[in-house]
């Protein structure tokens, strides 16, 4: 009687075909193009993101290694793809999947378990018991400081002022709190060697031109309000700006207020140095 091959007919064995894996995310190529897309220089990122030249263009050509470490890297990628009109949170998983991972991924080893810890020297000294002997002596100071003198109830706060303070502070004197510092996101960058312009439509939305010192459009549209536009050039910004209310300035890192009145239409000229509007 012949011999009949049978061949498997399982599905499982059947090897399923390799699925290839993804590119890696080029993200300076990402945050090139949306840079040139959006018609900002590299300038105006480092104006706008407070993110050295140098730096920029390194990221752009895939080179984070002078961004100072993992944690420098994301802020600096988050911060090019918000001033850029990108998402940075994709940007950031890649720059994770390739350099190693998030930081909450790693995870430190378990110790092994050695066992219970056995003393073997008893020569050493007993710290534990001298912690008690301190704690018994600083309550001890602080019941005397309680019940001596005039017999007036102190914190422990007043029991650890130091001895030298002699005059008691004015029952009625008032503290001034500390002038809050200014925000970093609304002042501008200002290079001494060159005139640095920051728009911010914090009240409504303006018309805004601009062009920078051999008269090539920077800028020609609509900046609604919350929006911002940061200008750079070595020698002029002249400006347009429609409905001036609406837009505060910030030219050469000083806060310039409001360009103007609600609905009117100013033109304005900014060099280096102090500003002062031509």
């Amino acid at each position: 009687m012949g011999k009949s091959s049978h061949r498997s007919s399982d599905p499982a064995a059947v090897p399923e075909p390799a699925v290839p894996a993804a590119p890696p995310v080029a993200i300076g190529r990402v945050l090139s193009d949306a840079r040139r897309q959006a018609g900002l220089t590299v300038d105006q990122v480092s104006a706008d993101t407070r993110v050295r030249v140098p730096i920029l263009h390194a990221i752009e050509d895939e080179d984070f290694s002078r961004c100072g470490g993992d944690v420098y890297a994301r802020g600096h990628i988050r911060a090019i793809a918000k001033a850029v009109g990108v998402d940075g949170e994709p940007l950031v998983a890649a720059y994770d999947a390739a350099h190693g991972g998030a930081p909450s991924a790693q995870r430190p080893a378990p110790l092994p378990d050695a066992g219970p810890i056995r003393m073997t020297d008893h020569r050493r000294p007993n710290w534990t018991a001298a912690m008690v002997a301190a704690i018994f002596v600083v309550v001890g100071l602080i019941g005397f400081n309680l019940f001596s003198g005039d017999r007036t109830p102190a914190t422990v706060g007043e029991a650890s002022a130091p001895l030298s303070a002699t005059a008691p502070a004015s029952p009625t004197a008032s503290v001034q709190p500390p002038a809050p510092a200014p925000s970093v996101e609304a002042i501008a960058a200002a290079p001494a060697d060159r005139v640095t312009v920051k728009l911010v439509a914090e009240a409504g939305t303006s018309w805004v031109s601009a062009l920078d010192g051999k008269g090539k459009s920077l800028f020609q549209n609509n900046l609604e309000q919350g929006g911002s536009q940061t200008f750079t050039d070595p020698k002029q910004i002249k400006l347009v700006i429609g409905n001036a209310g609406a837009v505060h300035l910030y030219v050469n890192g000083k806060d310039l207020g409001p360009a103007g009145a609600e609905g009117q239409v100013k033109h304005l000229t900014y060099t280096p140095g102090d500003p002062q509007a031509g």
